[in-house]
């Protein structure tokens, strides 16, 4: 049988078999084989760069490092100028993979990965997958995502999602109708999985509650969900392994790395230690023990054309106290640094928090489909929502009171319903903002 998406890779010149054969070596080292080669790949990369690359060179300001942890933490910031001056000798845009992020962290990021370097990514996804049964040249997807509106680029991803064995549901408008019509789908075609943005998932899954159906039941051949991308809740996930049927599977990644962490079937987050070094720090950039929370700096053992060495994701977690080198498990993922509410007394939250306290109780009588908060003032937030009625008083005083014994006293809620809320050009929704 015709193996289609690897196919793909190889004509595009990714050498995927050679990565794959890689990948599977390093899987079965032994605990001593992976210590070894885990130094020898973090020393292998900075050596590359400050040998090849000028602008990290110059970053580093010393070409003979001696300690990892006097190498610079690197940031979206410092990494803004011209992705030319980023490459490293031998890279041009004919010989790497050029992408960008989404920009929902509010930093545009241009970067490039060697084409063996996005090789092992797509290894490391088509191993993680197939944990679950998914075979990427074989498995039919159902895909929640955004796509270009722009012609050529809508062409390409049609042209892509065919090459990849998927039909994309577009999340821009995800209105009852147009869930209808998703469902109707389902009815006809035989997916095997379900992959795509949390938020558009959830939504399509309350939709189906309503229905009163489980998807499973009407398509059969359904092994799998795969969310990323946002936040998933532990209610979100109930309602998704109520509505589908199916094991619901969280991944956390990163466009400008690879996979960071994936739900293995024993349901712990496993973190990427293969193509990936993660480090937990503190405030001062000082390594955290496992078991404390602090901010993400992953380094990507394999990229040569664009470096990314302790290169802070802008997002906080915790790693669980049983990782070890070879198998770190994400315990949790907190949210992103700039997404911090700063409030009067001078307490600092996750963003996060005021969802998820607002979240267990905006929804309990399922009428409210989503919602996002901004934070305008130090005490000030607008809650805007999606919903078939209003809110009445009595809810919005019950949010108060609870934010209130949560947070703090003495904060101001505006709440705005609307028909359709507000997602980036990719279709990501970005469930709290602050705008001090």
């Amino acid at each position: 049988m015709i193996r289609l998406f690897d196919l793909s890779l190889q004509l595009n010149g990714f050498p995927i078999k050679k990565a794959k054969a890689e990948l599977d070596k390093i899987v079965h080292f032994s605990e001593e084989e992976f210590a070894s080669f885990l130094e020898n790949k973090k020393k292998e990369i900075v050596d590359f760069h400050l040998k090849n690359n000028s602008f990290y060179a110059a970053l580093v300001g010393d070409k003979t490092f001696k300690n990892w942890e006097d190498l610079p933490i690197l940031n979206k910031q410092n990494l803004q100028n011209p992705l030319q001056e980023r490459l490293s000798k031998g890279y041009s845009k004919k010989n790497i993979y050029l992408n960008k992020t989404s920009g929902s962290s509010g930093t545009l990021l241009i970067f490039a990965k060697d084409k063996y370097s996005h090789s092992l990514t797509w290894a490391s996804n088509i191993m993680r997958f197939g944990w679950f049964g998914i075979d990427f040249n074989h498995s039919y997807q159902a895909r929640f995502y955004g796509i270009p509106m722009d012609f050529i680029g809508y062409q390409k991803e049609r042209f892509k999602d065919f090459l990849s064995c998927r039909v994309r549901f577009p999340v821009f408008d995800l209105s009852d109708d147009v869930l209808a019509k998703f469902l109707k789908k389902f009815k006809t075609k035989k997916f095997d999985y379900i992959n795509g943005y949390t938020s558009s998932i959830v939504l399509f899954a309350k939709f189906l509650e309503q229905k009163n159906i489980v998807l499973n039941k009407i398509c059969p051949t359904l092994k799998a969900c795969f969310v990323t991308s946002e936040m998933l809740f532990e209610m979100d996930k109930k309602i998704l392994e109520k509505q589908f049927g199916i094991p619901i599977i969280n991944e956390y990644g990163a466009s400008e790395l690879d996979l960071i962490a994936f739900k293995n079937p024993q349901d712990e987050w496993q973190v990427n230690a293969e193509t990936l070094f993660v480090e937990i720090l503190d405030e001062n950039n000082n390594a955290l023990p496992y078991g404390k929370e602090g901010k993400i700096v992953i380094t990507s053992l394999f990229n040569k054309a664009n470096p990314f060495i302790r290169y802070e994701i802008g997002d906080i977690g915790v790693l669980d106290e049983k990782s070890t080198p070879q198998k770190p498990i994400l315990k949790k993922l907190i949210g992103r640094t700039n997404d911090i509410a700063i409030l009067p007394s001078g307490k600092k939250s996750p963003g996060l928090t005021f969802y998820y306290v607002t979240k267990s109780i905006i929804e309990d009588d399922g009428k409210v489909k989503e919602f996002i908060i901004k934070q305008t003032k130090l005490d000030t937030f607008e809650i805007e929502y999606v919903a078939d009625a209003a809110l009445v008083s009595e809810q919005i005083q019950k949010i108060k009171s609870v934010i209130d014994l949560y947070l703090e006293p003495n904060l101001n809620f505006s709440f705005t319903r609307k028909t359709v809320l507000e997602r980036t050009n990719r279709g990501k929704l970005k469930q709290f903002k602050s705008y001090l």
